[in-house]
């Protein structure tokens, strides 16, 4: 077997995303023929790439800007049933997104989904506890098998002792209910890499500039590589539209008419530190239009979110001071120690792909998804919720299916683990063991763990030789160096922004959003990524003026204004520009 097909085989077993396997990957998109080519490197298009790849279908998956750029790395990380459907009737969504948390949280992503514990404070007598109770216990049973705990119900005393930070006249008691949280990029990239190790070419930065027919139908994609400029045709069978908010646009490229709509609504979260609210659990608030979560994550809080119209730039929606005001106040409402904007150490703004409807309120239209067949040979997605992209996938795959030729296999993913899942438990009871080998203290190997699951062996392997990058990264103390060299060599992070934003959340963790570390972490992905001074300078400027343009776009009183500031920033990737300006 020659160095080359033994290299690619090596690639395709463990999903990795290099920059010589981003080479071989090119290549093959312009030499092979496929039998689904999937647009948009979501959580969407990520899960339809596994769907087909396990299926036994030829994949490829491009992306024109990075894995999870858009909706996917922005959102209230969480794995959930949706609560405030129950209330909006949405049973079979609520179940659907159940059983799928338990899937994730079992089987598919134990290293990656965990469980967390919510507050739902109660503000009314005799009538809401019951009312809420009903609804806690029909979320509790509704997805089938449960491996969290059920509700527990708290007197305010109770209630008070598990979240000290409440101010007491803001509840007469409480209930404690569990759902379950995941990173998004990190579960999107890591979909996105199971995917490639069934066999899928995964191709980020590789932006679709147009549409190949054969007769009336859709034949493939042309494509751009806006690193290079490099253009090349791939052809296929069929073609899956999984672009989220840019769902119209491209069924316009297309030349055909969808069947329905995508509607960007903005939601707008805050990280604040953990030692500003004192507590042992996450809350759920009521609002006026919708809920807000305060939710766990590491040493922060995050809290969100708003649910307003976006008509501006789709690739980077803006949060305005309204929207940071509209969180502080329904925060600091239930709060003893009010939060302060000096307390924000990171925003950001994600943009949800809601199918349009006949409600002017986006937090009343449907979270269900829809799949169309815009053209033979073309079908799009849009709609639904995270948490039941596996659901998504699967059905759009089943609608693609009469234009491929054979017989197509169900969908296997509820029985398919995501990299990094197989051996995690085993890994966590040797945790001590693991940190002994390495030099590391246990608690930063199981950070790594939920992290990388039983990938943390190729992550560490990249210090072989090299014992400095086990240590942090400067001025980012909660990631090490090694994991940068990771990011770039295995993960396809092209871009310093891949890396500080998406790989790691340096840029809403750290009160600099990444700013003094950019040049460290540039200079470790040049090592892999071949950048000269000129390059890492490049990186490291656009990067810093992202980060201005953001907190520029964060003091604006509405999206008009804030949208023109956030786009004053230069994209990281170039060739862009244009789409981005357009």
């Amino acid at each position: 077997m020659s160095k080359d097909r033994n290299d690619s085989e090596a690639t395709r077993l463990n999903g990795r995303l290099g920059p010589e396997d981003r080479t071989r990957n090119w290549r093959r998109l312009g030499d092979e023929e496929f039998d689904v080519v999937v647009i948009g490197g979501g959580v969407t298009g990520a899960g339809v790439a596994l769907d087909a790849a396990t299926r036994g279908l030829r994949v490829a998956l491009v992306e024109a800007r990075d894995l999870a750029s858009g909706t996917s790395s922005r959102s209230s990380k969480l794995f959930h049933g949706g609560l405030r459907y129950l209330e909006q009737l949405e049973f079979s969504l609520v179940r659907e997104a159940l059983r799928e948390r338990e899937l994730m949280l079992n089987r598919i992503a134990p290293h990656l989904v965990k469980p967390v514990s919510f507050l739902y404070p109660l503000t009314k007598r005799v009538v809401e506890r019951p009312y809420t109770a009903a609804g806690l216990f029909l979320y509790d049973t509704m997805g089938g098998a449960r491996s969290v705990p059920g509700q527990k119900h708290l007197s305010r005393a109770g209630a008070l002792r598990m979240v000290p930070a409440l101010k007491r006249d803001a509840l007469i008691g409480g209930i404690r209910y569990y759902d379950a949280q995941a990173d998004d990029a990190r579960h999107t990239m890591m979909l996105a890499r199971t995917a490639a190790r069934y066999g899928a070419v995964v191709m980020n930065s590789t932006r679709v500039s147009g549409f190949l027919r054969d007769a009336d139908r859709i034949a493939g994609v042309r494509v751009e590589d806006v690193e290079t400029g490099a253009a090349t045709e791939v052809r296929a069978q069929a073609v899956i539209n999984a672009t989220g908010v840019w769902t119209d646009e491209l069924q316009a490229l297309s030349g055909g008419r969808g069947q329905f709509r995508v509607r960007a609504s903005k939601g707008v979260h805050i990280v604040v530190p953990k030692d500003r609210i004192v507590s042992e659990t996450g809350m759920i608030l009521r609002t006026e239009k919708s809920v807000l979560f305060v939710i766990p994550w590491g040493s922060h809080w995050i809290i969100g979110t708003t649910d307003t119209d976006w008509h501006l730039d789709l690739a980077h929606p803006a949060a305005t001071k309204a929207d940071i005001d509209y969180l502080l106040e329904h925060v600091n409402e239930v709060l003893a120690t009010p939060l302060k904007h000096e307390d924000i150490e990171g925003v950001y703004a994600g943009l949800r792909p809601l199918l349009a409807g006949e409600s002017e309120e986006t937090s009343k239209l449907s979270r269900e998804h829809a799949v169309a067949r815009v053209a033979p040979g073309l079908v799009a997605i849009a709609g639904g919720k995270y948490t039941t992209y596996r659901v998504m996938a699967a059905d759009a795959v089943d609608a693609i299916s009469p234009d491929l030729t054979g017989r197509v296999a169900r969908s296997i993913t509820d029985r398919v683990p995501l990299l990094g899942a197989d051996g995690y438990h085993a890994l966590v009871n040797q945790a001590d063991q693991l940190a002994a080998e390495h030099g590391l203290h246990p608690y930063r190997i199981r950070h790594l763990l939920d992290r990388y699951g039983s990938e943390i062996h190729d992550v560490l392997a990249v210090a072989q030789g090299r014992p400095e990058l086990l240590k942090p990264i400067p001025e980012a103390p909660n990631y090490l160096q090694a994991e940068v060299v990771y990011a770039c060599s295995h993960e396809g992070a092209l871009h310093l922004e891949d890396i500080l934003t998406r790989r790691t959340r340096i840029s809403i963790e750290y009160p600099h959003r990444g700013v003094e570390c950019a040049e460290p972490v540039a200079r470790l992905a040049a090592e892999v990524l071949g950048w000269d001074e000129e390059q890492i300078s490049r990186e490291v400027e656009l990067y810093v003026k992202r980060v201005e343009a953001e907190r520029a776009s964060q003091t604006e009183p509405d999206d008009q204004s804030a949208d023109e500031r956030r786009s004053a920033a230069p994209e990281a990737r170039e060739r862009l520009e244009e789409t981005t300006r357009s």
